[in-house]
């Protein structure tokens, strides 16, 4: 499953961009987990913040960055089958599964919950 990791980036932090990138760093420590349950982990940050640098974006959370750390993520959704809910916060990851259980992908709150590929299931 393709399955993006939804939870606080910037809540929290008052725009600290060290207190930002603890919470995509632990983002990252999750995605490492997904990954060796058999699936493929995505952040939206992943996609969006090269693209927003590209349009002159110069940190998270400035008004360049805002016009594609939203929308990237709800295109992306929809290429996803799961959606981790990690705990904290966030009207963003909030949206992500009220967007997510509309399109009627699963939705997990907790890592355990997330089942692991099997061998033979992740070659087909």
């Amino acid at each position: 499953m393709l399955i993006l990791i939804a939870g606080p980036v910037r809540s929290g932090t008052n725009g600290n961009q060290a207190l930002i990138h603890a919470n995509l760093q632990e983002f990252e420590r999750i995605a490492l987990a997904i990954y060796h349950k058999g699936h493929i982990p995505v952040v939206g940050e992943w996609l969006a913040l090269p693209i927003a640098r590209a349009a002159g974006s110069q940190e998270i959370g400035d008004a360049i960055s805002e016009n594609y750390l939203y929308p990237v993520a709800h295109r992306l959704i929809h290429s996803c089958q799961a959606i981790l809910r990690i705990p904290g916060a966030s009207q963003g990851a909030d949206n992500d599964v009220r967007v997510g259980k509309a399109l009627g992908l699963a939705i997990y709150t907790h890592l355990d919950d997330i089942p692991v590929e099997s061998e033979t299931t992740s070659r087909q």
